[in-house]
């Protein structure tokens, strides 16, 4: 995350960034499996478990979990694996040795049936 994400005082990120993220995962998801875009219908839940500051770095995850005719389930996780050391320089960072969670979601995206181009 940038200073450009940081949203709140001490370089707090705003939760909507992680949304951005699994937004982007969901796009990818949708053009493997349907070789087009969709849309983005709702998110069903949504958990904001760690905070994220500027310059973390996180990855974000997500798999389609059930198919309909035209909506995908989807759940969606992002962990931060690289957190700033500030107290040891200004660009120090560490690799964490264990990923820290930092938000689950599901959500429901749709595939218009006329957009769908890879058949199962």
């Amino acid at each position: 995350m940038s200073s450009h994400d940081a949203h709140y005082g001490g370089n707090l990120v705003d939760g909507a960034k992680m949304l951005q993220l699994f937004g982007d995962v969901a796009t990818e998801l949708l053009i493997i499996n349907d070789g087009d875009e969709g849309l983005f219908c709702a998110y069903d839940n949504v958990e904001f478990l760690s905070p994220v500051y500027a310059g973390d770095y996180i990855e974000a995850t997500g798999e389609i979990v059930n198919t309909g005719n035209s909506s995908r389930k989807m759940v969606f996780e992002a962990r931060k694996v690289i957190m700033p050391r500030p107290d040891i320089s200004a660009s120090a960072a560490d690799v964490l040795t264990e990923p820290v969670v930092v938000c689950r979601a599901s959500g429901t995206c749709v595939v218009p049936k006329q957009c769908q181009r890879i058949k199962k």
